[in-house]
Formats: C-alpha cells, sequence, structure tokens
C-alpha cells in the first residue's frame, strides 16, 4: 500500500535511520544498470498513485536553484523584466549561482504551482527517480526520503525487491 501521510513518512525518517544508511552502503554494491531499471520502474508505478499538487511539501521545504533562462522565461510569463524578477524572487550566492530567495517558494500557493507550466527545471526533475544513475544519487535520495511520499515508497518498494534485509 502507498503511504501518503507526510506525517507518518517524516516518523520513518527518523525510525529508520540506521537502516537507511545500512540501506545506502548497500546500494553501492548493486549493478547500475539492473538498480536504474528497477527504480525507474517503481518510479513509474507509484508516482502516478501520488498526487504532488495535494503535496507540494518539495515547494515548501527545498531551495531551487534558478538558471538565466529560467529568469527569462518566468519573468516573461509574469509580465515582467528579468531584472525585475531576480530583484523580487532571486538571490544569488557568492559563486554567482542563483536560488529563490525564500522557503517556501514564492509561487506556491494552496500546496500548488503558480507557475506551474513555466516552473524551474529542477521542479520538473524531482524527485529524480526517472533518471538513470541513482547509485550516484543515492545519498541525495535519502535526503528527501521523510519529505517526498515518492522517493518514500520507491525507496520502500527497492528495498522490497532487492530483498534488504530490515531493522525489523
Amino acid at each position: 500500500m502507498i503511504q501518503q501521510s507526510l506525517e507518518a513518512i517524516a516518523i520513518a525518517e527518523i525510525e529508520l535511520q540506521e537502516e537507511n544508511l545500512r540501506f545506502k552502503d548497500f546500494i553501492k554494491q548493486q549493478d547500475d544498470k539492473e538498480l536504474d531499471r528497477m527504480v525507474m520502474a517503481l518510479n513509474q508505478e507509484i508516482e502516478p498513485q501520488i498526487d504532488c499538487t495535494t503535496c507540494g511539501n518539495c515547494c515548501q521545504t527545498l531551495m531551487i536553484n534558478v538558471t538565466e533562462a529560467e529568469c527569462h522565461s518566468v519573468s516573461s510569463h509574469l509580465k515582467i523584466t528579468p531584472d525585475s524578477f531576480k530583484e523580487k524572487y532571486v538571490e544569488t550566492s557568492m559563486e554567482g549561482q542563483m536560488i529563490m530567495n525564500t522557503i517556501p517558494c514564492n509561487f506556491l500557493s494552496q500546496k500548488k504551482c503558480t507557475i506551474y507550466t513555466n516552473r524551474f527545471t529542477e521542479c520538473r526533475a524531482f524527485p529524480h527517480l526517472n533518471q538513470p544513475g541513482f547509485k550516484s544519487r543515492i545519498f541525495g535520495t535519502l535526503m528527501h526520503y521523510g519529505r517526498c511520499p515518492i522517493i518514500y515508497n520507491v525507496v520502500e518498494g527497492l528495498k522490497v525487491k532487492l530483498s534488504f534485509p530490515s531493522n525489523d
């Protein structure tokens, strides 16, 4: 059964912290291509069962990187200049990387993205489970385990598929 409760997932993150650290090491021993195949299949099965618009937790808790092209695209969508967009919504790091200036995202309203058709690349790609290279992203994936129902359910499904021994 798919777990969608953010409260239950946050509790599981704490309770399964040691198990997930062992799972991270276990993942590093798996075949890359077979692992990617399993993760993508699980994601394809689980993602349609979770309505992100009833969650919005990623938009409420993650820092979002912004590219110059996205500044232009979103500012055009909002009918403001790119400079106005940057002044109102963007911070620039000391290294010159642009990020949204608030968490939660300025464009989140009632758990829905108000610029959905023009949302940022990182937002479109999250939680990155439909892309190859899962093994190289396992640390980051587990960082979001207690935040995203899709990640939680894919990781738990992967544990079952790989016959990973749980803490129980």
